[in-house]
């Protein structure tokens, strides 16, 4: 069978499902509000417990980051991520799921050719380019410090 582009694309624009885009849209925005609304629940808990403003800015993304490889293992986290899309990708839950999807998905490979080979397969170009991007920064700033004196 041996059809043209324009006839192919007609078939395909019309057995295709359409995406509700709207919907899609107002579902992420009330999941990653939720999850915004966690992190500033989790912020104003740990200050009500007298835990210093400091260490507070720590325990927080690292309750999260915690909570979302908790959800994660246990499968709830993609199920979410199905109905909130880019709503999940609040940055710090979107990386860290990023980074232990792969390594439950390669377990069964072993330790070093699944786990250790492949934990950073998604991760890993944004720890590369984020190190390497900081680090030109951060040149670039110290050069021009050098001739503001």
């Amino acid at each position: 069978m041996n059809i043209d582009k324009k006839t192919y694309k007609k078939y395909a624009d019309a057995t295709a499902k359409k995406s509700p885009v709207l919907m899609n849209c107002i579902k992420a925005f009330i999941i990653g509000g939720l999850i915004c609304l966690l992190a500033e629940g989790l912020f104003c808990l740990y200050l009500y417990f007298s835990i210093p403003e400091e260490t507070v800015k720590i325990l927080v993304p690292s309750t999260l980051i915690f909570l979302t490889a908790l959800t994660t293992g246990l499968g709830w986290f993609d199920k979410l991520a199905k109905h909130a899309g880019a709503g999940t990708l609040v940055p710090i839950t979107g990386f860290a799921n990023a980074v232990v999807s792969p390594a439950i998905d390669t377990k069964n490979e072993g330790l070093i050719m699944g786990l250790g080979a492949k934990i950073f397969v998604i991760a890993g170009p944004v720890i590369l380019y984020g190190t390497l991007t900081s680090v030109a920064w951060g040149v670039i700033y110290w050069i021009t410090t050098l001739f503001m004196r």
